[in-house]
């Protein structure tokens, strides 16, 4: 079901939403996390249809409510988490996945941004990176926030896939969880500023 759907959804965002793909040779093998911005629904599917790799999601609980539903993101990948507050289950299985070479989707800031503008970031991605010992992939995503808007109804779709970024697993290390989830933050704003002025990557 996951591959068919992922071709199903390739061959919409590159019909409908002109849809360009750069940097997933920068995925590497093994564990991953793949860091992105957060702007649109649109998101987690067309990160998932980008890659080659299954993906796996953190879902708000609520997204689970309905048996059907349930049942057809499970399927996809998905899992529930509780959010506002420390979910170890949610936690142990985001480890687990990683742990065993999966990839894992998480958006840093934790919820869609409503302006398009890049949020504060939580502490969670950094707590499993460090804990996981993986590497983490910046991402940018562009024009998923401007469907059937005045003005662009069908905008082209973009993901960047930035170079990994590796953190110590060492839980005494100098860099606080801040410390590296802004770190990440900064990357994907960087490849959003890069794919917004293109001029700039000469500079």
């Amino acid at each position: 079901m996951y591959s068919l759907l992922r071709m199903v959804l390739s061959v919409i965002f590159s019909l409908v939403f002109r849809w360009k793909v750069s940097g997933v040779e920068n995925i590497p093998a093994g564990g991953v996390i793949i860091a992105a911005n957060h702007i649109s629904l649109w998101d987690p599917p067309l990160v998932g249809a980008a890659i080659p790799r299954r993906i796996h999601y953190m879902a708000k609980e609520e997204l689970f409510a309905h048996p059907l539903f349930s049942w057809i993101i499970t399927k996809l990948g998905a899992f529930p988490v509780k959010r506002g507050s420390a979910d170890r289950t949610a936690i142990r299985t985001a480890l687990t996945l990683l742990e065993n070479g999966s990839v894992l989707g998480i958006f840093p800031e934790g919820t869609r941004s409503k302006d398009g503008k890049l949020g504060a970031p939580e502490p969670g991605l950094a707590l499993l990176a460090r804990k996981a010992g993986v590497p983490v992939v910046p991402a940018a995503i562009i024009g998923t926030n401007l469907v059937f808007k005045k003005g662009h109804w069908l905008p082209r779709f973009q993901v960047i896939f930035g170079k990994p970024l590796h953190f110590s697993r060492d839980d005494s290390a100098k860099e606080s969880l801040e410390g590296l989830s802004i770190r990440v933050m900064t990357e994907i704003g960087r490849l959003l500023s890069e794919a917004n002025h293109p001029a700039d990557r000469q500079g």
